[in-house]
């Protein structure tokens, strides 16, 4: 057993930890009380390459492991989460179908941009009446002549208002449930592709997150990604581990974020003649939030192992989605409650990290669901 990072890990996490500091969390305040998406921001720190992280370096990427993308998403989200979300879909969800199904004209026009951040790119699952149940989704592409013709909307869609281009999970037939399931590749300028509702959220600010409207939009057939129809839930499968020990790794990063703050505010904050961080109740606050940070670290980055190994990681990544994101959830509480009252205050970081913390009890499954699924598997092995 080895616990350790390896050494170009190591520099990694430096180097990365480096330009969030540099580059995104002295604007991390800014970023939220606008809720604008930081342009700025984002043509400054995707000129450092990270976007095409995942990728070979053959394509200009970076041929990372799992463990060194768990890496990144940790520290981006320490920064800030707003900013975060917007990397990581073009990163993560946002290409994935594109570089495994995509034509290399497809690529050369998406992919490529996308890797430089010179495209946004999302992914459209969430519709009003399907969030986890996929099976649900209603937005429907049909056959017509040498393309396909797709109407439906969808809802939640992360940087959904100012993509260039979007891979969309849409129904041969309704009735088929998950089976009928497939993925599609629409660009901005499509007619019938419009944007409608943006989502005025209470957490992630600086995401520009909203409504997709498919109106009678019709792609040439190369858009459909995928070797197979009804295939589209099996390409889910492949990706979705990843998806969640992120969503893991972006709760280290919030919480590491929070106890770094609660930390400095229990040095320097005098009550009763001392720093409150002398009180027996206080220093066993941080006792608690650091043994959980440190045990949630273990389950992300032990997922994240076994992905890399091509191991079986489908439960530890639900498992360690759903406990670091309930750790995060009781580390920035905490934080409110060292603060007191100041918490409670739009001029102090707690709340951004109380509200942005909220928004990782729904991406990668919410913990209901992702209980029901782990409770079915281990009975299903008795």
């Amino acid at each position: 057993m080895n616990f350790s990072l390896t050494e170009e890990q190591e520099f990694f996490k430096k180097t990365v930890a480096d330009a969030v500091d540099r580059i995104v969390t002295p604007r991390a305040r800014e970023i939220d009380e606008k809720d604008e998406f930081p342009w700025e921001v984002w043509r400054e720190f995707t000129r450092l390459g990270y976007i095409g992280l995942r990728y070979p370096e053959e394509i200009g990427g970076m041929n990372a492991d799992k463990v060194m993308c768990m890496i990144f998403y940790e520290e981006i989200a320490r920064g800030s989460v707003g900013f975060a979300q917007s990397i990581i879909m073009n990163i993560l969800m946002g290409t994935y179908f594109i570089f495994r199904f995509g034509s290399d004209e497809i690529k050369k026009r998406c992919l490529y941009p996308a890797m430089r951040g010179e495209k946004i790119a999302t992914m459209c699952f969430t519709e009003d009446q399907s969030g986890s149940d996929l099976g649900a989704t209603r937005t429907r592409a049909v056959r017509d002549g040498d393309g396909w013709r797709i109407n439906g909307t969808k809802m939640w869609i992360t940087n959904g208002p100012i993509c260039d281009f979007c891979t969309v999970l849409a129904t041969l037939d309704p009735e088929k449930g998950l089976k009928g399931l497939n993925f599609f590749l629409i660009e901005k300028g499509t007619p019938g592709f419009s944007t409608g509702q943006i989502i005025d959220k209470l957490g992630c600010r600086g995401t520009v997150t909203g409504e997709l409207v498919f109106d009678n939009v019709w792609v040439p057939y190369e858009n459909f990604l995928g070797e197979e129809l009804g295939k589209g839930v099996y390409y889910v499968g492949d990706i979705l581990d990843e998806v969640r020990l992120m969503t893991g790794a972006m709760a280290l990063g919030i919480a590491r974020g929070a106890y770094a703050e609660a930390l400095e505010f229990a040095r320097k904050r005098i009550a009763f003649g001392q720093p409150i961080g002398n009180f027996q109740l206080i220093r066993e606050k941080f006792a608690e939030m650091d043994t959980l940070m440190n045990a949630a670290r273990l389950m992300v980055y032990y997922g994240a192992w076994l992905l890399e190994k091509g191991m079986e990681s489908r439960v530890i990544a639900a498992q360690a989605k759903m406990y670091a994101t309930e750790v995060c959830l009781k580390v920035v509480d905490e934080l409110t409650r060292i603060y007191g009252a100041n918490a409670f205050a739009y001029e102090y970081a707690p709340q951004r990290y109380f509200r942005d913390a909220r928004f990782l009890l729904y991406g990668g499954g919410t913990h209901e669901v992702l209980r029901d699924f782990i409770g079915r598997t281990i009975i299903g092995r008795l």
